[in-house]
């Protein structure tokens, strides 16, 4: 099981099954294993999770493994969806993107089965998507 929680305004975590944590701070972009910065691409694994970070017209994309669920995070929504970034990220369970307007396109092209907005608007990506928006204090997949 897989839950996600803010750690803080700024920061989201997200721990597996064997509670090790991912921490995915939104001022810097920046994603940590445990306390491990993954803020370069390549692929990666720490205690069971595997990680795959791409760069893509001079943005960073996160792929993971965890628990046997794929997930995502996308950290901008200026950029172009062409095929190699779809194919990138493939079959996806959970996606963390930045909660934009325009960041719709972006999670409707992915079609992920969960989606966690995240920022100042996060509020008006779940307007947008005709949902209600509603603060929890963490969420398990």
């Amino acid at each position: 099981m897989i839950e996600i929680s803010y750690k803080n305004p700024t920061t989201i975590t997200i721990k597996n099954s064997d509670k090790k944590e991912i921490n995915f701070t939104f001022e810097d972009k920046k994603v940590f294993l445990e306390d491990f910065d993954v803020s370069h691409p390549g692929e990666y694994e720490k205690s069971g999770n595997l990680l795959e970070v791409k760069e893509y017209t001079d943005l960073l994309f996160y792929k993971f493994l965890i628990d046997g669920k794929h997930m995502c995070i996308v950290t901008s929504d200026s950029f172009e969806l062409k095929e190699e970034i779809v194919s990138f990220f493939g079959d996806v369970d959970i996606l963390i993107i930045i909660g934009t307007k325009d960041a719709v396109k972006i999670f409707e092209n992915i079609e992920a089965k969960v989606v966690v907005p995240y920022g100042e608007g996060k509020d008006i990506f779940l307007n947008t998507l005709g949902q209600h928006p509603e603060a929890i204090k963490m969420h398990k997949v």
